[in-house]
């Protein structure tokens, strides 16, 4: 686990050179209660910051994402105020027998995973080129920003894995709710990526898409 702590401090020096709301103050805690902005949250007034500010008490197993048999946890601004303004989140990863992180991208964030249990099998693409690497506890991956990767459980039994990003609120895009999980419609589908119809029917039925 020592190399999770070293992972955060890394980050968190890393951030503080870049960060703006905390080039001017030591932190800016959001304040959830006002809307986001591409900045990032405003700052919750210190009169009302306290150290749960700072404190995520859940990161725990989450609940299984249908039908990859993970658990995901994430622990983003949203869960953890005092993130704000620091450009670093977390994740957890459980993942099940056969299961998986599906085909994702984060658009504003490099991710930085460390196994810590299992065997995961871990990639990521670019127009030319997949990048593949079987991975085990005391391994990390790195996936650039923006770039379509996915994680798979390998090995025999369960895993587990961390997952750090230069975000305090990540952007995440799913492969296959973009395509199957709204009203994009069949014949669209069809003809840009050459599946069956029938196939695409059942997708849309999976994953709670029309049209």
């Amino acid at each position: 686990m020592r190399i999770i702590h070293i992972t955060l401090f890394y980050f968190s020096l890393l951030s503080s050179y870049t960060s703006y709301a905390t080039s001017v103050k030591d932190f800016c805690v959001a304040d959830l209660q006002l809307p986001n902005t591409p900045s990032g949250y405003p700052c919750k007034s210190e009169t009302n910051v306290t150290a749960d500010d700072f404190v995520f008490s859940g990161f725990v197993p989450g609940n299984t994402i249908d039908p990859f048999n993970v658990r995901l946890t994430t622990a983003f601004v949203t869960s953890l105020p005092g993130l704000n303004g620091l450009g670093i989140s977390a994740g957890r990863g459980d993942f099940g027998i056969n299961g998986s992180v599906p085909m994702l991208t984060h658009p504003d964030a490099t991710e930085l995973v460390i196994v810590v249990k299992g065997q995961l099998t871990a990639g990521f693409i670019t127009p030319t080129k997949v990048y593949l690497k079987t991975v085990k506890p005391g391994d990390i991956v790195v996936f650039p920003k923006g770039l379509l990767h996915f994680v798979v459980n390998s090995g025999v039994g369960n895993a587990i894995a961390f997952a750090f990003f230069s975000s305090s609120n990540p952007k995440t895009e799913i492969l296959d709710y973009l395509l199957f999980g709204n009203d994009l419609s069949t014949s669209i589908i069809a003809n840009t990526t050459l599946l069956d119809v029938s196939q695409i029917m059942k997708l849309k039925a999976q994953f709670g898409g029309s049209g």
